[in-house]
């Protein structure tokens, strides 16, 4: 059975969703070896080890570089461990370190899958969603990017003892990018968007109040998106925007509030498990990939569902 690699830019105290998944998908498996690109913490160890990891490879940055250190670690994980598949995040930064080294090491990619088997035949959406796909890399070390929600977190050991290393890596003498400057976000106690099993996103019908919206989902302890318009109207800040140019999710129940439903739009959310539309124009292109559809104003609609829901949560 092959051997898998997982990559992690980043990784705090907690794993994030999305890397649980990748870790519990990893431990299909004969082997499975995680590479970090910064220090992890005893505490992160620690939640590590319930997954039955056979390495830790580890390689902090010694400089506020942007891609060439993540590029290096990967780039020596990978010729260290002789894997034949890496899976990384679906995000835009790892989708782009994976189809890196894929060109430098003559390997294959794939991204957007939502399933690997463990004889490498990747499962992945095509056309937003509209089909879904199989295929397998004619030679080559694979990099696959897997979309979060895809695989259910199940750590399968209780604290096995995880063998550490420092991965010995050549970082480029000059780097190509460097960090400059960071500004750090607002915290917020809602799950990250494109992890959430829950989106409640509002379009150009919310009028500028997002209030309903991000009341309902945190009665459903879910993110909130939004569609290019309502963030080009500046409603809302673009990391929450959903669609062809934004982020795509694919989370178990997806709200859509005051959104017409433009396949652009579509295009970040038609994976969704369960689709509810709220739209007071009937015709809205939204009700034809809905799962259940409201015609209706979503200012009374949202708080009647948010108030229902909490009294139910009592």
């Amino acid at each position: 059975m092959p051997s898998a690699l997982v990559f992690f830019n980043e990784l705090s105290d907690v794993p994030s969703k999305a890397q649980r998944e990748l870790l519990t998908l990893a431990s299909r498996f004969d082997q499975s070896t995680l590479a970090v690109a910064s220090e992890v913490s005893q505490d992160a160890q620690n939640i590590l080890a319930n997954y039955g990891l056979s390495k830790l490879l580890v390689a902090p940055s010694q400089g506020d570089v942007f891609v060439d250190h993540a590029l290096s670690v990967l780039e020596a994980a990978v010729k260290q461990s002789a894997t034949e598949v890496v899976l990384v995040a679906n995000d835009n930064f790892n989708r782009e370190v994976a189809a890196r080294l894929a060109v430098r090491l003559d390997g294959a990619v794939v991204t957007d899958a939502i399933d690997v088997a463990t004889d490498l035949v990747v499962t992945k959406d095509e056309l937003a969603g509209s089909y879904s796909a199989q295929a397998q890399s004619t030679g080559g070390t694979l990099f696959v990017s897997v979309k979060p929600n895809s695989i259910e977190d199940d750590p399968q050991s209780s604290g096995q003892q995880l063998e550490v290393q420092t991965l010995e890596i050549q970082s480029p003498t000059t780097a190509q990018v460097r960090v400059v400057a960071t500004e750090a976000k607002a915290v917020s106690d809602r799950p990250k968007l494109t992890e959430a099993r829950v989106v409640v996103a509002g379009g150009r019908g919310v009028n500028g109040d997002f209030g309903p919206v991000e009341d309902l989902a945190d009665a459903l302890a879910g993110a909130v998106g939004a569609s290019r318009a309502a963030t080009d109207a500046g409603w809302i800040t673009h990391d929450a925007q959903i669609g062809q140019t934004g982020v795509t999710v694919s989370p178990q129940l997806f709200i859509s509030a005051g959104i017409s439903g433009a396949i652009q739009q579509k295009a970040g959310m038609q994976t969704s498990k369960c689709i509810v539309a709220i739209n007071k124009d009937v015709d809205a292109p939204v009700f034809e990939i809905a799962d259940f559809g409201i015609v209706g104003d979503l200012s009374k609609v949202l708080p009647q569902a948010a108030e229902e829901i909490r009294r139910r949560q009592a």
